[in-house]
């Protein structure tokens, strides 16, 4: 089947194929026809199998015809990060370019006025995350009585983002006869109910069992001492035929410090996390994009959702605190029809987590050579002694020996001869200090919020923001046309 075969406009299939694209995904291929016809659709897809498109395009030609009113968008796709919505914006400017189609997006950072002034001129295609909606809503920007077609996408990170409020707040604002499409990549029990509620008589569409890894990934693990990870990870690096690669720590410091590390070992790496400012994460990503550096160490940021094509491994520096983060983290290989490789470094604090990840994935995950930890007890039995401690115990027999000659000489009727005072012993080194309580545990950075799953075993944790402020530039297709 090819992408003639799904109802697509002249216009949109010429898009289509100057960007590329021959034959549809599964998911494109169940989705796009009953998307057309005007079905609400709830569409259980993994990462990377294009369900982007799978909505894109069929938006695109439903919207070609009507026009836009000021303040009244006519279809809203709510995304859960800037990211994520900044990426379905370029879709539509690619794959729209052959209609005259206005968007605007609405992200956390840039300029409100700006983001105003694109809604006033009215928009088919408004783009957008919960928090800013919701803030422009409530200042009286936007009416959403026009908006006829609703996509909702990523809703499992929606929920564990704690946004399943203000999405149930903005479909009750939305015509009760508008289109809905829900898109996730597993179905919870929250997520299913949200679906119950606001989409009528929906066809599901499910092109893989929700939370399995793609059958294009191959998986390995390696069990390392947790001390010797860095030299680990390097050896990976230049044993495995790398041509590019995303590696993930479950900490900003541990992303930083890697970063610097793989740099000093001489490998071009960039880094994304969250404390950094939005402009330069989507420098760092552009630049891996363009190969200019050829590993990026990222946190959990960066692990759902972003398409960046031909990415030959996945690492997991850090084994991941929840199961299904796993599973979005190696999607970003293996994407594509394309193949991949997965190699998780596993330590032995990491024995829970790793057995519930293959637990959901349903598999084992093959082990590849490396190094175990050894357990204290045996590492104690077999520790050198301490440069202090051998020293005192070669000066045990030479204290016995003078001894036995004090009570001979106290026994004898002789004067004794003063002795003479024993040669000082050079200072004996102190003993090894011995470690310091653990200092607190540093913030995971993408803990679940209340309502959402539990904190990651037990550590301290708060959420990273997820609307913090965008400081770069504003994008160039904002409340522009595309096409024209």
């Amino acid at each position: 089947m090819s992408f003639a075969d799904l109802g697509l406009s002249d216009e949109l299939l010429r898009a289509v194929s100057e960007a590329g694209y021959s034959d549809p995904t599964p998911i494109q291929r169940q989705a796009i026809p009953p998307v057309l016809m005007g079905r609400d659709i709830i569409g259980i897809a993994q990462t990377g199998t294009g369900k982007t498109a799978g909505f894109v395009l069929p938006m695109i030609d439903i919207l070609s015809q009507g026009r836009s009113r000021a303040r009244m968008p006519r279809s809203l796709i709510l995304e859960p990060t800037r990211e994520l919505a900044a990426q379905v914006a370029e879709n539509f400017e690619k794959y729209g370019k052959h209609h005259k189609l206005s968007m605007a997006l609405l992200i956390g950072g840039v300029s409100m006025g700006d983001q105003v002034k694109a809604l006033q001129k009215g928009v088919d295609v408004l783009i957008a995350t919960p928090g800013r909606l919701m803030d422009l809503f409530d200042r009286g920007n936007i009416l959403l009585t026009g908006c006829n077609l609703l996509v909702i996408d990523e809703a499992d990170r929606m929920l564990d983002m704690g946004f399943i409020p203000d999405i149930e707040q903005i479909c009750t604002k939305l015509p009760a006869n508008r289109q809905t499409l829900l898109f996730s990549a597993t179905m919870p029990p929250p997520i299913k109910k949200l679906a119950d509620r606001f989409l009528t008589s929906p066809k599901t569409i499910e092109v893989a069992r929700p939370a399995t890894a793609a059958s294009s990934i191959e998986q390995r693990m390696m069990r390392v001492d947790s001390r010797k990870k860095k030299d680990a990870l390097v050896r990976l690096l230049r044993a495995e035929e790398v041509r590019n690669a995303i590696i993930f720590c479950n900490r900003k410091t541990t992303v930083r410090d890697l970063a610097t590390s793989l740099k000093r070992h001489g490998f071009a790496a960039g880094q994304i996390q969250g404390d950094m400012e939005q402009a330069d994460r989507i420098r760092e990503l552009d630049r891996f994009k363009n190969d200019e550096v050829s590993i990026l160490v990222a946190s959990d940021v960066a692990a759902r959702g972003l398409d960046i094509k031909g990415v030959s491994h996945v690492f997991n520096f850090d084994v991941p605190w929840h199961p299904d983060d796993y599973v979005h983290r190696i999607g970003r290989t293996g994407r594509a029809g394309r193949t991949g490789i997965a190699i998780t470094l596993v330590a032995r604090d990491d024995a829970e987590a790793i057995d519930n990840i293959q637990k959901l994935i349903g598999t084992k995950i093959a082990e590849i050579g490396g190094e175990a930890e050894s357990p204290p007890e045996a590492e104690a039995a077999t520790a050198e002694p301490k440069t202090g401690e051998r020293r005192r115990a070669a000066e045990r027999p030479a204290r016995r020996s003078r001894t036995k000659t004090s009570e001979r000489d106290a026994q004898s009727d002789e004067p004794k001869a003063t002795p003479k005072a024993p040669p000082q012993r050079d200072r004996e080194e102190p003993a090894a200090r011995a470690p310091s309580p653990r200092a607190p545990q540093e913030r995971a950075e993408n803990s679940r919020p209340a309502g959402g799953q539990p904190s990651r075993r037990g550590r301290d944790s708060q959420p990273e923001p997820a609307d913090e402020g965008w400081n770069g530039p504003v994008p160039s297709f904002l409340g522009q046309g595309f096409g024209g």
